[in-house]
């Protein structure tokens, strides 16, 4: 039964060792601590909670009573293992009359010697004042001759009184390990211990001075490629202004965002136009997005663009939207047509005699074509001006019908419109009158 006092033993020195190697990391482990506690064995109570059960020994209220319990005196050793765990030894003696199992009592008290070794978890560092903690271990025993082992488990509270100096409050119950020889019971102890070592300070070796960093960048000169100036790890400690991702030593416009392929500018506008000049087609000449940076067309050359030329592919003078004037001798031939046009009364059919200068009007549009024509029906106030309306219409149609059929004009380039009795060019109050405005017009244009 002696190997428990070598296992105490062995545990004692790894512990040690253990709490030796963290002093650095553990700021708040405890100093080797050496102290003494009164103790109290119960064996009583433990056999009360045995037979019956925690609550019928609370009721019987006979557990506290001191004459139920052993007196004794132990030495205390305490070791930190971290800022939160403590190794505890205790080496202890008391003069009961131990009740071992099947036998009976001598009723003779005799020396009880006891060795454990404790774990203590404490909930805080010592850097409080008051630290509660759980406690588990291994001890032996030795009483009249007889060795046992018994596993103590428990709590405490630890007061610190002074640097280093501690009132330790300790209750446990010993399960007994050998049972033959040893007995479960109740174990309470107060004590104080204090380090009998001077704290040592831990060896402050003082770091290397950091290297140098001359724009306090945070990258060290020797890797710096701009130590005199500020700038970015990407960039090997160059800045870039512009945040184009070209760092200013390579940025031909290290203020304004660019591209690298212009080194570091921003696409060029050579025509000044507003448009770069990867999306103009006309880099030297000023133009429009519309036109990817060409000026608005002018098909014809005429002087007048596109959007506002009525006639973009004939050229005409800007007085007339662009397009050509007709020629005055065309427009007297085609007016004296246009007043050689009859009809027969109240109807649209064209009369034989108007066929000749019809076909003269379809001979200057076949002659030139570009020319327009509109025909304008009107008719005079005679009669119901809704009939007038229609009969106009129908007349402007039956000559664009004779020169599309007749003539061979295009249809794309005629237009037929008719205004009944709304537009008089004489008064109608005579017949001189109403004969002229039984007309039809005979318009030429080029838009």
């Amino acid at each position: 039964m002696r190997k428990p006092f070598l296992s105490l033993l062995a545990v004692f020195l790894f512990s040690t060792a253990f709490a030796q190697e963290n002093a650095i990391k553990n700021p708040y482990k405890k100093k080797p601590a050496f102290g003494f506690a009164f103790t109290l064995h119960d064996f009583k109570t433990a056999q009360d909670l045995k037979n019956s059960s925690l609550s019928q020994v609370l009721k019987d209220n006979q557990w506290y009573k001191t004459n139920r319990k052993s007196p004794g005196l132990a030495l205390t050793y305490f070791q930190g293992l971290s800022n939160h765990f403590d190794f505890m030894g205790r080496l202890g003696g008391t003069f009961t009359d131990y009740p071992l199992a099947n036998k009976p009592q001598g009723g003779n008290d005799k020396l009880l010697a006891e060795l454990d070794a404790n774990i203590n978890a404490k909930m805080l560092s010592d850097r409080y004042w008051v630290s509660p903690y759980l406690t588990a271990g291994i001890g032996g025993s030795q009483w009249n001759g007889n060795w046992g082992a018994y596993v103590p488990l428990g709590a405490g509270i630890q007061v610190n009184l002074l640097d280093q100096t501690y009132i330790n409050f300790n209750a446990q119950y010993r399960v007994a390990v050998t049972t033959a020889t040893t007995t479960n019971h109740l174990f309470y102890s107060i004590g104080v211990a204090g380090s009998l070592f001077e704290k040592k300070e831990p060896k402050v070796i003082p770091p290397p001075p950091p290297p140098a960093d001359t724009d306090n960048d945070g990258i060290v000169d020797s890797l710096d490629a701009c130590p005199d100036v500020a700038g970015l790890a990407q960039f090997q400690g160059c800045p870039d202004t512009d945040g184009d991702g070209i760092p200013d030593k390579d940025d031909k416009c290290p203020n304004v965002r660019g591209l690298e392929r212009y080194n570091g500018c921003p696409i060029p506008d050579t025509d000044g136009d507003g448009i770069n000049d990867e999306e103009d087609k006309c880099l030297n000449t000023p133009g429009i997005a519309k036109y990817q940076g060409c000026p608005i067309p002018d098909t014809d050359g005429d002087g007048v663009n596109d959007e506002e030329d009525k006639c973009p592919a004939l050229p005409g003078p800007a007085s007339n939207q662009g397009c050509p004037e007709v020629k005055e001798e065309v427009k007297k031939r085609v007016d004296v047509a246009a007043k050689n046009v009859y009809f027969a009364t109240s109807s649209f059919k064209l009369l034989a005699k108007s066929f000749k200068s019809l076909d003269e009007v379809a001979k200057i549009l076949n002659e030139d074509p570009n020319l327009k024509l509109d025909v304008e029906g009107h008719t005079d106030n005679t009669g119901i001006a809704e009939k007038n309306q229609t009969l106009s219409e129908q007349r402007a149609q039956s000559v664009v019908d004779y020169l599309t059929t007749k003539g061979g004009v295009d249809p794309t380039r005629l237009v037929s419109a008719g205004f009944g009795q709304d537009r008089p060019i004489a008064d109608n109050k005579t017949a001189a009158g109403r004969a002229q405005n039984r007309r039809v017009d005979l318009i030429l244009h080029y838009n």
